[in-house]
């Protein structure tokens, strides 16, 4: 593991300062490029956890990559989702059965948690207001209302909205979707 080294007096305000203004998918070349692992981390101090909050998954060519020291659940989650990620929108789609066509919002996501064992039966947005522990995790955030439901895991957005003009269904996503008339659950202990 390369070390990074910022002097005695650590990082300067003003890196710091940036670093906590830049959501982790715009992070500057020069600070991705100061961490000792994975895009969109930002330097932590040393033997500090690394967790979303930190150290985002990586996208390439539309699949999301695990950042390393990511826990299994969550490589296995994001496996799922990378799985399905080029089907298209079916209103409905994967809730007669987990393999489906196409997808719609909950049915994306249920997919996706399944595929890790964190989810046994289909279910629509709405019952994901009170799916897992109440509020964000470290890891993995569903966010879901009656009618539509999201998750964002270490870091990226898997979502069936926003998706390029002539394309439709779940995607990863660097840009961040407003939360704020969603209700975040996730996972116990993720």
């Amino acid at each position: 593991m390369r070390r990074t080294k910022f002097g005695k007096g650590g990082q300067s305000a003003a890196l710091l300062f940036a670093l906590a203004l830049t959501p982790l998918w715009a992070a500057p070349r020069a600070a991705a490029e100061s961490v000792p692992w994975g895009a969109g981390c930002i330097p932590v101090p040393e033997g500090a956890t690394r967790t979303a909050t930190n150290c985002g998954a990586s996208l390439v060519d539309g699949r999301a990559i695990a950042p390393p020291g990511a826990p299994g659940v969550v490589r296995q989650v994001i496996g799922a989702a990378n799985r399905i990620r080029h089907r298209p929108y079916v209103w409905g789609g994967g809730h007669r059965s987990w393999f489906s066509r196409g997808y719609d919002c909950s049915g994306a996501v249920g997919y996706a948690l399944h595929g890790a064992g964190l989810l046994g039966v289909t279910m629509v947005s709405g019952e994901f207001e009170s799916w897992g522990e109440a509020g964000a995790g470290s890891w993995i955030t569903v966010y879901a209302n009656a009618e539509h439901v999201f998750m964002v895991v270490a870091g990226l957005r898997f979502d069936t909205r926003s998706d390029p003009v002539g394309v439709s269904g779940p995607r990863w996503h660097r840009a961040w979707a407003d939360p704020r008339r969603f209700v975040p659950r996730h996972p116990l202990a993720l």
